[in-house]
């Protein structure tokens, strides 16, 4: 898309080159051999008229001959020109806008693919915590099963539970892999998996809405005004200066029945009012047309209002889900705690306690989640404002 930008820029600019050459003089050639029944009869109109000289009235052949060339320069069109041009560059400035627009969507698949790998490293490093939490359980259940105060299984199942939390990081890994891979073909650039992306500040609030459809829709109605000017243009007289030269006979000496050269040079002026009939209906049509896009502009605007009111419902949401998020984790990270001493002091069995630790980091993962999801929302404000 962003190549066809240079594309349309190179066809304007030829379309404006061809249009300046209306200026440049046209050359014409012709030519044309005719026989006609009838000639004018010089004798029959001088008789009984005496010549000085002994002088005959001339008689004109019926075959007659012409090869004519003509230049002509165009010196006044009506601002027909002009006006071409002006569309012209209205309808590339159009083109490019609607390419600009069809680009500016590929920022909502980008924003989509680069939180999900940050909730991809989110969940990986809850992950690395929650091993290690484990993994401490295990050094205490190896210690306590050399003293004879543990089972095998015990510590069987707290093994068992690193290898699921190793299973969903090689998953989470992956995903996060995957992703990275989408990001470069969007970007054109390679990102290995070392690659660390930025969590992007938590400070926007919404503006005005400033989306480059917007400006299509401007850039649509001011086409109609370029073709409102060229109505006029096509009441308004053109003035042509010109220079024929020919050569045939007879010549414009029609006294001499003979082949020669001759040539006529003026100006040439012409007016057709013929456009006159359907001008009124042609400005009601545009005026129509106007009226279109301004309801298409009212209604993506409307749409535009619509989605973010709903991603304005969104930052609520997940804000209130956060703050019940934190009470939970400190909820449960107390549960926790508790049945690590239980089981400890043999209280709890281990499956109990895996529960319990299961639990928490439950809630810490759903809370990584809806921060995630907090700062997408965000975003997508930002998206849909164009800002």
């Amino acid at each position: 898309m962003i190549k066809k930008l240079d594309l349309i820029a190179k066809t304007s600019e030829y379309d404006v080159k061809n249009a300046n050459k209306r200026f440049l003089p046209q050359v014409n050639f012709s030519g044309q051999g005719t026989y006609q029944s009838q000639v004018v009869d010089y004798g029959a109109i001088l008789e009984g008229v005496s010549l000085p000289g002994g002088i005959t009235p001339p008689v004109l052949s019926k075959d007659q001959y012409k090869i004519q060339g003509e230049v002509s320069q165009l010196l006044y069109d009506g601002g027909s020109t002009k006006n071409q041009k002006d569309l012209i560059n209205a309808n590339k400035e159009l083109q490019q806008q609607s390419i600009e627009t069809n680009l500016y969507a590929i920022n909502s698949r980008v924003n989509n693919i680069y939180f999900s790998v940050l909730l991809m490293d989110a969940q990986l490093k809850q992950n690395e915590l929650n091993k290690a939490n484990l993994q401490t359980q295990i050094q205490k259940t190896e210690a306590a099963l050399q003293n004879g105060v543990a089972f095998r299984s015990n510590l069987d199942e707290l093994k068992a539970e690193i290898l699921n939390i190793e299973m969903a990081g090689t998953e989470y890994q992956s995903n996060r892999t995957a992703y990275l891979k989408m990001l470069s073909v969007f970007i054109g650039k390679d990102l290995p998996d070392a690659t660390a992306l930025v969590v992007p500040v938590n400070d926007f609030s919404p503006g005005i809405i400033n989306r480059p459809e917007l400006k299509s829709f401007d850039l649509q109605n001011s086409i109609y005004d370029v073709q409102r000017k060229e109505l006029k243009s096509g009441y308004l007289p053109t003035v042509n200066a010109f220079f024929q030269g020919a050569y045939g006979r007879p010549t414009l000496n029609v006294i001499e029945n003979k082949f020669g050269p001759w040539y006529v040079t003026g100006v040439r002026f012409n007016w057709s009012l013929g456009s006159l009939y359907s001008l009124s209906n042609k400005k009601k049509t545009l005026l129509l047309n106007q009226q279109s896009v301004e309801f298409d502009k009212e209604t993506f605007l409307l749409n535009t209002k619509l989605d973010l009111t709903q991603q304005d419902e969104n930052v609520k949401k997940y804000t209130e889900l956060i703050r019940q998020d934190i009470e939970a984790i400190t909820l449960r990270a107390s549960v926790t705690k508790a049945a690590e001493a239980q089981l400890n002091n043999g209280v709890i069995t281990t499956h109990e306690y895996i529960q319990k630790v299961n639990a928490e980091n439950l809630a810490k993962q759903t809370k990584i989640l809806h921060e995630i999801q907090l700062l997408q929302a965000k975003y997508n404000q930002k998206f849909i404002t164009g800002n």
